[in-house]
């Protein structure tokens, strides 16, 4: 088999959801839709909380922020989705960029969701001093933090998938381009690629995931201990809508990748793609 360099491959063919053709109408309606909802929802909530002194606090900051990365995460694959009922083709340069802007806000998503909890966390269990932990000081370094570690981690990606070796001919098993699904298509040994990968992987979602699991474990002692029914309710209100968040972010993501690192994309890891790609964000 002839074997070609990653880096001189010009373009790669996106498989998608569905190939029956009488269902590309209903999909091409269904996620625009989504994404429109998505798009709205998000930017009303930057608007309000802009326009509204009374929410210029650290939970709305943190909130604003996950809205505008949640704009561009969604916005990383859903044109593309769309694009794909004329032209499944995506060229290498594209496919690169789609896969570290994914990688960007999708890890960014993550370290803001434990953030946030963070913030749950010391205004629940300290509130005497959540002024003064929480102050515009601290925000502002956790959202660049989040930042750039999210940054750090899509350039490691990247990194590593210049560094493999792939067929003439490929197609990628979904609707964006995903690095372990560019790791399969590889010709030469990706062993190394796969343990480092996801390593990586294991590093900057793990430790978020612990840091929201370490959160809600001090929040739940905290609220426990609340004698009042209406006080424990107050509180569990205003960690649920995030929980929610937490739980089908992680839950689908974690999903797709440990499907992933067993067998190439299958259906059920499209729909977990679908799931933290496009639901997520709405």
């Amino acid at each position: 088999m002839e074997l070609k360099n990653l880096t001189h491959v010009s373009e790669f063919f996106l498989l998608g959801l569905s190939d029956d053709l009488e269902l590309q109408p209903l999909l091409l309606g269904l996620f625009l839709s989504m994404y429109l909802v998505a798009m709205l929802g998000n930017m009303l909530i930057i608007l309000t909380v802009s326009s509204d002194s009374r929410l210029h606090t650290p939970m709305y900051f943190f909130l604003c922020s996950l809205s505008l990365v949640d704009i561009c995460f969604i916005s990383t694959t859903v044109p593309k989705m769309i694009e794909m009922t004329h032209s499944r083709v995506i060229s290498y340069g594209g496919c690169l960029t789609q896969m570290c802007s994914l990688i960007l806000f999708g890890c960014m998503d993550g370290m803001l969701l434990t953030v946030m909890a963070y913030d749950r966390f010391v205004a629940i269990c300290h509130p005497l001093h959540y002024s003064a932990t929480m102050n515009s000081h601290l925000c502002c370094f956790l959202v660049l933090v989040s930042f750039f570690m999210s940054l750090l981690e899509s350039q490691l990606h990247n990194l590593m998938l210049l560094q493999i070796t792939c067929c003439k001919d490929v197609n990628i098993s979904n609707f964006f381009c995903d690095p372990s699904q560019l790791l399969h298509l590889a010709c030469s040994d990706t062993f190394t690629n796969n343990i480092v990968m996801y390593f990586v992987v294991a590093i900057f979602g793990g430790i978020p995931l612990t840091g929201i699991f370490c959160s809600y474990y001090k929040i739940v002692s905290s609220i426990l201990r609340v004698p009042a029914i209406g006080g424990k309710y107050k509180a569990f209100s205003t960690c649920g809508s995030h929980l929610s968040v937490v739980c089908l972010f992680y839950g689908t993501s974690i999903g797709g990748y440990l499907g992933s690192a067993l067998l190439p994309s299958t259906s059920k890891d499209v729909v977990a793609s679908v799931m933290y790609t496009v639901v997520t964000p709405i």
